[in-house]
């Protein structure tokens, strides 16, 4: 398995969601599966979710990751091979702030704040 990183913006999330999952534009596949390089696939996604979200409306411009794990690393990513989401906590968060942990099955919740 491939684990992707594909950044986003909580639009973006929402429109895939009705959809059969989430576009692969943009996709981070690390180096390898040690950890650093996990986490730098991680924090490239983030930087471009930054780019994507600048001008965005308040409520908006909140970093999104989805991650994840597919047979491979070109193909398209279904919403079954999704394995969690990274989140800012806040619109406008700092570059160098963590990302909150969410579970697949709370995308629901997460969108609804919308």
């Amino acid at each position: 398995m491939t684990r992707r990183y594909l950044p986003g913006t909580l639009p973006r999330l929402a429109e895939e969601w009705e959809r059969e999952g989430p576009g692969t534009q943009d996709a981070v596949v690390p180096k390898d599966e040690g950890e650093e390089s996990e986490y730098a696939a991680l924090m490239t996604a983030a930087d471009v979710s930054a780019e994507l979200v600048s001008g965005l409306p308040d409520g908006q411009r909140r970093r999104v990751v989805v991650v994840a794990e597919t047979a491979d690393a070109q193909g398209p990513v279904h919403w079954r091979d999704v394995v969690a989401l990274h989140v800012d906590s806040d619109d406008d968060a700092d570059p160098d702030d963590d990302l909150a942990w969410w579970a697949t099955q709370e995308i629901g919740d997460l969108l609804s704040s919308l």
